[in-house]
């Protein structure tokens, strides 16, 4: 569970007697059933060190750490990471429950901490505030995505999401629409990540005579609901969130999931963007990065927010090393600050800006419609 893998730019300085770099915790899931999303959040933090290798005169050492997909082994990695390994920031995981538990122990430890899964920050003290989030949050996705419900004239919706504090989040975007009048929310059917079958949950909506489905799922088990809709010929509309964004659920959901409509990054299309667009030629240079490290092409969202997780970390950084040394918790603080005083920084998936007392930093232009077709994700403007 506790796989070490500490991966430095340059040699640690062993002899030196302050600490030689700035030491980046970064915890993952690489097994278990989020392994389909923490894998990819992994290869896209070796394309942001290949990005940016040295942040000013500092060399970065990531030290990463496998959660095993479960929220108590990532409450344990967090603490031997700020603890053991005496890490600047951490950054991490793969599922909104682990992310959760992560948060905890950098509030409680004063360690700046950027979440790359969507999760509920609450800031009543923008003091204690340690944590930034760096994906769209699920409101915003989901405001985006019943603005294209309305569009298609679908207006009764199912929903079916996880039984965690993921589904609890897009649920809670899909009544915030209900309650501006843009849909109708017909069901709120949940299910586990380790279920194999949403069976009884697909007939308890069809029974309600939906135009359309939202998923509140990820992955691979967000395409479970798909394929029992196909199996009994539903043909309204199905819509999801950027967590479904991923090869496996694309892979595993075949021809149930084609035509389905989800809000996402632009990174996903940046292809097929407009010239001048902000995210066109920084995700020419990310997907460049990604191949280079992995070998492989990078087809998914996930490993985009760990490489703008970096963007913000590295601006922040830069910044934070004019007050004070690494390793050092002045140094901690001074991050922390300038995390939070991010301004028009512009990354693969959205332009940040950040300020105290706020957990997400993007706007409108972080989201663009894209449609599944022929196991394609296709720019649908």
């Amino acid at each position: 569970m506790h796989r070490l893998a500490a991966v430095a730019v340059s040699a640690l300085l062993v002899s030196a007697p302050a600490q030689a770099e700035i030491k980046l915790g970064f915890v993952t899931a690489l097994s278990g059933p989020a392994a389909a999303l923490g894998i990819p959040y992994a290869n896209g933090m070796k394309a942001a060190q290949k990005y940016k290798s040295k942040i000013g005169s500092e060399t970065v050492t990531v030290i990463q750490l496998d959660d095993g997909s479960d929220p108590a082994a990532t409450t344990r990695n967090a603490r031997k990471l700020i603890e053991e390994e005496k890490v600047d920031i951490l950054i991490g995981t793969a599922t909104a429950p682990g992310t959760i538990a992560m948060t905890t122990v950098a509030n409680e430890l004063g360690v700046p901490m950027i979440a790359v899964s969507p999760i509920k920050i609450e800031t009543a003290d923008p003091a204690k505030q340690w944590t930034i989030a760096v994906p769209q949050p699920p409101m915003l996705m989901a405001k985006v995505v019943a603005d294209r419900m309305k569009r298609d004239k679908v207006h009764n919706v199912g929903y079916i999401g996880f039984s965690d504090a993921w589904g609890d989040l897009v649920y809670a975007g899909g009544k915030a629409a209900e309650e501006r009048g843009d849909i109708k929310l017909t069901t709120n059917e949940r299910y586990a990540r380790t279920d194999t079958s949403v069976t009884a949950q697909i007939l308890r909506i069809l029974a309600t005579k939906p135009d359309g489905v939202l998923i509140g799922g990820s992955s691979t088990q967000a395409a479970l609901p798909l394929l029992a809709l196909a199996d009994r010929g539903f043909k309204g509309h199905n819509y999801g969130l950027a967590s479904l964004i991923n090869p496996d659920f694309v892979r595993v959901g075949g021809k149930a999931a084609e035509g389905v409509q989800v809000s996402a990054g632009p990174v996903i299309v940046s292809e097929q963007l407009p010239d001048g667009h902000f995210s066109k030629k920084l995700s020419a240079d990310f997907r460049a990065a990604y191949k280079e490290v992995n070998g492989s092409e990078s087809r998914d969202g996930f490993s985009a927010y760990s490489f703008d997780a970096y963007l913000i970390f590295a601006g922040a950084a830069e910044r934070a090393l004019g007050k004070a040394k690494p390793g050092t918790p002045e140094f901690r603080k001074a991050l922390r600050d300038e995390m939070l005083n991010t301004k028009e920084l512009a990354g693969v998936h959205a332009v940040y800006n950040f300020k105290p007392g706020q957990g997400y930093g993007v706007d409108d232009r972080s989201l663009v419609i894209v449609k599944l077709r022929d196991g394609k994700w296709t720019y649908a403007p």
